[in-house]
C-alpha cells in the first residue's frame, strides 16, 4: 500500500502517523500538512517529532499546504490539544526539515504519475485535497482510493450540535471533495464515538507499557483526557484519525458501512458544515419521497468498527 497522510497533526494525528509506520506493508510516501488543529508550523514539527520519536526522521518527506480554509477565517482546537497541539510537551525540534515544494504540487505530481497506485488518508480539513483537485481534476480518478475522517453520520457533532471539527474549518472544501468523483470511504465523528474509544483495559495496558512511543502517547494524551472529562464526566481515549488509519491499512477493521449519498451544508447559519449522509432512494421510493436526494452514492460510509482489533493494533504500534 502506498499511502500519503494529509493531516493537522495533533494529538491521535500523530498516533495515525504511528500506525502506517508499523503496518509492514504499507509505504508512507509522504506527509502532507493542511490548515487545523493548532498554529500551522506547528503542525509540520509535531509531524516531524513523531517520524523522530519513532525512528523514522528523515525517511518520510513532508511538504507543507494551504495555512488557511478556502473561504472562512482560521479556527484551531488549540482549547482541546494544547498550544502546541501535543498537550504542551513543547518537544524539542526535529533534525528532519520540511521539504521546500508545496503540499499541493506534490500531491498532484505524484497521483498523476503514479496512476492507480496511490491512496491518501485524509486526517485534516479538506483544503489541500480540495486545492489539488480544483487545480487538476483528473486527480480523482487517478487517485486508487481517498479516505477521509470528517463529518458526521446524522448524530451531534463535536464543534457545533451541526459539525465535526474537520468538515466545519472548511465546508467549502469538503463539499468540493465528496463530489469530486473520487473513490472515497468516509470515517466521521459518529463512528468515532461508536468504535473509536479506547477502552479502558486496553489504556491501561499502554500506561503499563513503559515504551518510548507508549510514554509519548501518554505524554500528548493530556490535554485530551482533561477536556473529555469536562464534556463527558470522564476521561475519554478518543481516536478519530488513527481509527481512520487502521481502517485504511487493515480492511478487516470495518465490520459495517453503507454506501450512501454525501453533501456538506455550507449556508446555513446552524447547519454550516453539517454533512447530509442518506441511502439514495431506488426508482420507485423516488416517486414517493420526492424531495429526498434521488442521485447515487458517491462514498462508502463506515458504519461500525472492530474496536478491539483496532486498540490492539494501536499497542502494537506503541510496542517499541
Amino acid at each position: 500500500m502506498r499511502l500519503i497522510i494529509d493531516t493537522d497533526t495533533a494529538g491521535d494525528d500523530a498516533f495515525s502517523i504511528l500506525l502506517a509506520l508499523k503496518a509492514p506493508h504499507v509505504t508512507l510516501e509522504a506527509i502532507t500538512i493542511c490548515n487545523g488543529n493548532v498554529p500551522f508550523d506547528q503542525q509540520a514539527e509535531n509531524a516531524l517529532y513523531t517520524l523522530e520519536v519513532a525512528g523514522a526522521g528523515g525517511t518520510v518527506p513532508l511538504y507543507k499546504g494551504c495555512p488557511r480554509p478556502m473561504l472562512r477565517k482560521p479556527v484551531d482546537a488549540t482549547e482541546f490539544f494544547g498550544a502546541d497541539g501535543m498537550s504542551d510537551a513543547n518537544f524539542p525540534k526535529a533534525k528532519q526539515r520540511p521539504e521546500e515544494g508545496h503540499a499541493v504540487e506534490f500531491l498532484i505530481d505524484t497521483i498523476m504519475s503514479n496512476p492507480g497506485e496511490i491512496e491518501i488518508l485524509a486526517q485534516a480539513p479538506l483544503t489541500n485535497i480540495a486545492t489539488a483537485y480544483v487545480k487538476e481534476p483528473r486527480i480523482a480518478e487517478n487517485l486508487k482510493h481517498l479516505w477521509v475522517m470528517g463529518g458526521l453520520d446524522n448524530s451531534l457533532g463535536n464543534t457545533t450540535p451541526a459539525s465535526e471539527f474537520n468538515f466545519y474549518v472548511d465546508p467549502e472544501a469538503a463539499k468540493i471533495v465528496v463530489n469530486a468523483g473520487f473513490d472515497l470511504t468516509l470515517s466521521t465523528w459518529t463512528l468515532t464515538m461508536n468504535s473509536g474509544v479506547l477502552p479502558d483495559d486496553k489504556l491501561r495496558v499502554i500506561e503499563g507499557m513503559d515504551t518510548p512511543l507508549s510514554r509519548f502517547f501518554m505524554a500528548i494524551s493530556e490535554a485530551p483526557f482533561k477536556r473529555t472529562e469536562m464534556r463527558y464526566g470522564r476521561p475519554l481515549s478518543t481516536h478519530p484519525d488513527s481509527l481512520t488509519c487502521a481502517c485504511a491499512i487493515d480492511h478487516a477493521v470495518m465490520l459495517e458501512t453503507a454506501d450512501c449519498l454525501v453533501d456538506v451544508e455550507t449556508q446555513g447559519e446552524l447547519t454550516r458544515a453539517y454533512s447530509s449522509i442518506c441511502t439514495p432512494l431506488t426508482a420507485e421510493e423516488a416517486k414517493i419521497d420526492f424531495l429526498w436526494p434521488a442521485a447515487s452514492a458517491n462514498a462508502r460510509v463506515i458504519r461500525k468498527a472492530d474496536t478491539n482489533r483496532f486498540s490492539d493494533m494501536l499497542i502494537a504500534a506503541l510496542a517499541d
